[in-house]
This record gives structure tokens, sequence and C-alpha cells, in this order.
């Protein structure tokens, strides 16, 4: 009996996303009363501190830091006015109410340049509507990605079907990848997420206690998550053979795919969660407090609009040494398309050209602090913490070079993707293409700017760090166009997200906005995600033959 009032709970909960809005009213009225009753359960107790407000149980604390985050972020306006009613209704009987910690989505971007939830346009509003529907939430991931509402939808139709529609791998066992994926990078905000959907579908919660709990044939994937995420170069044919052929515990092509694709995805999505720095969600720990504002008296008014949050960004604009930046940047562009157009160098130069900045890339320092040591939170759903990237030139090793002309996204893992794992080839591509090209021709203050050399730049640089050269791509435009603060955001974003610092993004391209930045993490994520498929797959292919 109380297992099915859960589930009619539950139910009424996921009727929040319904579009239609007799549903959701019908949905918000079940849930008033619910909570009303849970509140007038422990109103008595109100009485012995009046003024704070008595602390509600741990149930209770649950549902309201949920309300909390449907008021600040449901896409639907009658929810979030809703919601907000609620919690005020309950602050007016003494019971605490929680507040947002932090101040918006991204600790790097003012709440005030983000788009807030209650001011999109048509086609951004049917985006957020399809992402609530999807997972009756609208992360800080996605207002963050907001900035180009067309890859946001694009990135987040594929999330959807690698976590949701049908495929080879059962639901519990895809965020339980995800957890192990994000766990590599100590990315604690994706980690808590996923937790949170492998129980919501039916995961085993000792499976949670470490990567030794799970079953067996998820613990062997431990080798090539390792491996994808710091040094995908080192990936063999062998490493795919042992997973395929255990005897008792083996994986299928299908599956492997589907897991290649989830690792890969959740590597480089760490990657641009720290690179924006973003925020825990509201109903995450560290989202949200319960504790009174110690300076003035919290209104509940703030949960709707965002008061009280300031984020005083520094005007780095006013800085004199900036002026010229762009104005450099553009000059060197000019001058590099006047120089392709007179002469053209040698195979052999250009091949000479890849690898001094394939040398010099391994010297590009990521941080000066010392290494970040995973939390046991953390560290758990993954072995051999000490494994991370590093710089082989110290060691006189070198990473081999790939030839994107042997073994291509285009010409090779695009198909094999689509083989075995249908419609998700095309979605990565749509998805890649969609960060490659993604421009609104601007440059800072500068109007009708060509930025597709400048985005090739980026690309390619992020795919030489992993040894990945396109014979017909000059290197020696890098170091034109990327000046030394720049390679150190992008290699440490890459290669040691978790090392990634506010400092760091403030100090590349200053006069930029930050709807330009978002873009470039885009391009470094999906670049990045690229090349840890290419070596994947094209593993799996010299296994296949």
């Amino acid at each position: 009996m109380m297992e099915m009032q859960h589930q009619e709970s539950l139910g009424r909960w996921d009727g929040l996303s319904s579009r239609d809005a007799s549903s959701r009213a019908e949905a918000m009225e079940f849930i008033c009363q619910e909570v009303m009753r849970k509140v007038e359960a422990i109103e008595p107790k109100k009485a012995a501190t009046p003024a704070l407000g008595s602390s509600p149980n741990s149930d209770l604390n649950d549902i309201l830091v949920h309300l909390l985050m449907l008021s600040r972020r449901c896409p639907f306006e009658d929810v979030r006015g809703r919601c907000t009613q609620l919690l005020r209704d309950i602050q007016d009987l003494g019971i605490r109410i929680p507040r947002p910690l932090g101040s918006g989505p991204s600790r790097f971007i003012p709440e005030k340049e983000i788009l807030q939830v209650s001011k999109v346009d048509a086609s951004t509003q049917a985006i957020f509507e399809d992402a609530f529907a999807a997972l009756h939430r609208l992360d800080n991931i996605s207002l963050v990605m907001s900035f180009h509402p067309q890859y946001l939808g694009s990135f987040l139709r594929t999330q959807h079907y690698l976590l949701q529609m049908d495929g080879p791998l059962p639901l519990h066992y895809r965020h339980y990848i995800c957890i192990m994926a994000a766990a590599r990078h100590q990315c604690s905000y994706l980690v808590n997420l996923h937790v949170n959907d492998f129980l919501q579908v039916g995961g085993n919660t000792k499976w949670l206690n470490g990567l030794n709990e799970a079953p067996q044939k998820l613990q062997q994937l431990g080798e090539i998550n390792k491996i994808l995420a710091h040094r995908p170069w080192l990936l063999t044919k062998e490493h795919i053979e042992r997973l395929l052929k255990t005897e008792e515990h083996s994986w299928s092509l299908a599956e492997l795919i589907h897991a290649v694709v989830l690792l890969t995805h959740y590597h480089s999505l760490s990657s641009f969660t720290f690179g924006c720095g973003i925020m825990p969600e509201i109903n995450c720990d560290g989202g949200h407090t319960f504790r009174p504002p110690s300076v003035s008296q919290y209104c509940v008014c703030d949960i709707a609009n965002g008061n009280g949050h300031a984020n005083h960004h520094d005007d780095l604009l006013g800085n004199q040494e900036m002026c010229g930046e762009v104005e450099e940047l553009m000059e060197r562009m000019k001058q590099l398309q006047e120089c392709r157009d007179d002469e053209e160098a040698s195979q052999e130069e250009m091949a000479t050209r890849f690898e001094r900045e394939k040398t010099e890339s391994m010297l590009v320092v990521t941080s000066e602090d010392e290494e970040c040591v995973p939390s046991r939170d953390i560290s758990r759903h993954f072995e051999d913490t000490s494994y991370g990237y590093q710089d082989f030139s110290r060691r006189g090793e070198q990473v081999p070079t790939f030839r994107a002309q042997d073994y291509s996204w285009e010409d090779h893992g695009f198909s094999l993707v689509n083989r075995l794992y249908p419609d998700v080839g095309q979605m990565l591509d749509e998805k890649f293409q969609m960060a490659y090209n993604l421009t609104y021709n601007t440059m800072a203050t500068h109007k009708d700017v060509d930025t597709s050399m400048l985005r090739r730049a980026i690309w390619n640089y992020i795919h030489c760090m992993f040894g990945i050269r396109y014979d017909d791509y000059d290197y020696g435009e890098i170091n034109q166009l990327l000046d030394r603060s720049f390679k150190i955001y992008i290699k440490t974003m890459v290669c040691s997200p978790e090392k990634t610092t506010k400092r760091m993004y403030e100090s590349f391209w200053r006069q930029f906005q930050h709807s330009e930045k978002v873009p470039v993490n885009l391009l470094l994520m999906e670049a990045r995600m690229q090349a840890e498929l290419l070596y994947a797959l094209r593993a799996i292919t010299r296994y296949m033959t």
C-alpha cells in the first residue's frame, strides 16, 4: 500500500512536466495538499523557535528543496508561480524554507548575463520544455548552453537518446557508466546528478559504495574508462578483445559502442562543467541552505526573481592593456590569410610544424596548483586514482602521431557507430558540426568577421595535443592565433579540467563577451570527445578486422 502511494506521489511530481496546463494544475493541487498535510503534522513544534522557524523533518526538507528548484528552473510559468506561493505560505506558518546558494548557474558568468527561464523566445522555450519533460529538471549546464539554443537542442537530443531511448544497455548501466566517467575528473556535479538518476531507474544502492561492488562486467570497463579519459592513444585492440571475449561477463559490440560513446560524452562534459564554472544544482548538495542569510532577512520573493545574489564581475574591459588584443588577433588572421594565398608549405615542412606543435603542447603547464586529490566520495567510483594526464615529453616519451587520413570520423568512425548503434552516429555528427561551425561572425565589438580560421586552429590544436594530425593543415598557424594564456586554458580544460580556475577563464580573450567564450568551451568539449572517440573506434575497427 505504501509503495502504491509512493508511486502515485512520484507520478504527481512528473505531472508538472506535462505540456497540458490542466494536467499541471491538477498535479500541483495534489502536491499542495500533500505538502500542507506534512507541514500541519509538524506545525505544533514551531512555537519553540518562532523567530527562526522550525527545522523540517528530512522528508519535508527534500520536498521544500524540490519546490525551490521548480520555482527557479521550471520552464512553465504557472508551476514557478504556484511553487513560489506555496513556499511563501509555508514560511508564513513559521517553517524555515531553503534558499539558493551561489549566484546562478555559473561561478564564472554573472547570472544577469545568462538567459532567465522566464525570459526566453518561443524556440528556446520549446527546447526547455522538451528537456524538462524528459528529465523533470532544467539543469545549469543547459542554462549556460542556452546562449546558443540551436546547439543546445542538438546536445539535449543526443543526450536524451543515449540515456533514455531504446539502446543496447539497460538504463541503470547507462547512468552508472556516466558516474564512472565523470568521477575520473572528480566532477562531483555530474556524479551527483547521475547518482540520483541511477536510483530513479531502480539502480542497486550497493553499487554506489564503490566500483568493486558493481557487477564484474562494469568493473572491466574501468580500464578503458581510465585510458580514454587521460591517455587515449594507449588504447589497443587487445583492450577491446579482453572486454568482448571474457566468457562470463563479456560485452557485445553494440553494448561496447554505447558504453564508449557515454564515457567520451561524460569525460568531455566534465571539461565543459569545470570550464564554465558550473554550480551545483539547487536541489543537490551545495546548491541550497536552510540557514537564514546573515545580513538581511531573507525574502521568499527572491526565490522567483534571483535578487540578493549579485555577482560583482570584474570590469575587465576597463583595463588598458587589453584594448588592442582583439585588433592584434584580427590583424594576424588577415596576415595568415594573405600568406596562405601567396605560398604553400611542402608536405615535409607541414609534418615538421605538426611535430613541433605537438611537442610544444606537451610543455604547456596546465596548472601551478598541487595535484588534485579526489575525495573518497568520488574516487570510490573508479580504480587507480593516481592515473591521470601526464606530460610525456618530460620522461622522454612522445604521443604517437595518428594521421586523420588513415582513420577519420567522417570516413570511418561515423559509419561504425551508426552501424552498431543506429542514429547515434548521425546525432554525434550533427553535434560536432554544430560546435565547429558555431559563429555569429563577431569578435568582441567587431562585426562581420570570418572566424573560421580561429575555430579551426582551436579544434586542430586540441587534436594535436592528442597526437591527431591533418595533412592539409599548417600547424604554424596555431602559434600565431593562440597565445600562451589561451593555450594554458585549453590544455587545462581538456586534459585536467578539475584544475580549471576562474582566473584562467578570465585571462584569455579578455575583451570577448561570455556569449563568445561559451562557444569556445563547446568547441573544446566536442573536439575532445571526437579525439577520444577516434582512438576507441580505431581500436574496435582493428579488433573487428
